[in-house]
């Protein structure tokens, strides 16, 4: 039952950064260049803050926590951008199919066999990405805001990976935030930034609350999970960002986001909760 409650937290944490940052980019809050460091900049601070206090120590020296860095700060940069176009919930959709289509190309790469089972449910999410990608007069997806987001996409994939070993999670989130701010805040340098105070509270929350801690909790719960349960789980993501877009945001949700998001949440299902793949024989 604990462990049900803090996946559930969990997600929806993952669904309100998306709105969080659709609702502060979009408004003219904070430019995205801005809100990606300044969300970076306060989840470092929340859990230096949590780890000075607990004791901990913070381990920059394995070489995961430079990939980990460079991956979160692909997302934060793709992620922000990303949402000066695209609404809340279309933006979680590609995020999270790209992240599972990732991570399904990741285990064919070491050697895991996928069975027909799963090519099928893969190459029927694919073909749902490129249901909402596809440009066309009833399109509402900007193509540079996808491609950001598939950026960004294949960065989270990349920190999943990385974070799924981790001892300390909230060591390991802390470290990956604070080796991951030196590396965008050369985004600064951007002209034509702005910040109002609603700016600063969001990326605030974002990144202290919803990032910082979320992810910290995501490391946490990852050993427990089973690979092919924690791909399903994050499928609700994309269904509570579309919800909540609509209801705070007041997005419409067009008839061609419902037909993709059927079309990647059920093809990636159905390729992940088929039997573990077999290792290959050297």
């Amino acid at each position: 039952m604990r462990l049900v409650l803090l996946t559930s937290v969990t997600m929806i944490a993952f669904a309100s950064n998306s709105l969080l940052t659709r609702m502060a980019v979009e408004s003219g809050a904070a430019d995205p260049y801005s809100f990606a460091v300044l969300r970076v900049l306060a989840g470092a601070s929340v859990l230096a803050v949590i780890m000075i206090l607990s004791g901990r120590d913070i381990v920059f020296s394995p070489a995961k926590r430079f990939v980990g860095a460079l991956s979160l700060a692909s997302y934060m940069i793709g992620f922000s951008l990303a949402y000066l176009t695209l609404d809340a919930g279309l933006g979680a959709l590609i995020l999270f199919g790209v992240v599972q289509i990732s991570m399904f190309s990741h285990g064919v790469i070491k050697g895991q066999g996928p069975t027909a089972r799963q090519f099928t449910g893969a190459g029927v999410a694919f073909c749902g990405l490129l249901v909402v990608l596809w440009p066309g007069a009833e399109s509402q997806t900007d193509l540079t805001g996808a491609l950001l987001m598939i950026v960004a996409g294949v960065g989270w994939a990349v920190y999943t990976i990385t974070g799924r070993s981790a001892v300390d999670p909230l060591s390991v989130t802390g470290a990956n935030f604070m080796l991951c701010l030196p590396l965008i805040i050369i985004l600064l340098a951007v002209p034509d930034r702005q910040v109002t105070l609603n700016g600063y509270l969001l990326a605030l929350v974002c990144g202290g609350l919803t990032s910082g801690l979320g992810y910290a909790l995501w490391y946490l719960v990852l050993p427990q999970l089973r690979q092919s349960i924690a791909a399903v789980v994050q499928l609700s993501v994309p269904v509570i960002a579309i919800v909540g877009g609509a209801l705070f945001l007041g997005e419409a949700i067009a008839f061609s986001t419902l037909a993709a998001s059927a079309m990647v949440l059920g093809g990636i299902a159905l390729a992940i909760t088929s039997q573990s793949f077999p290792a290959r024989r050297k």
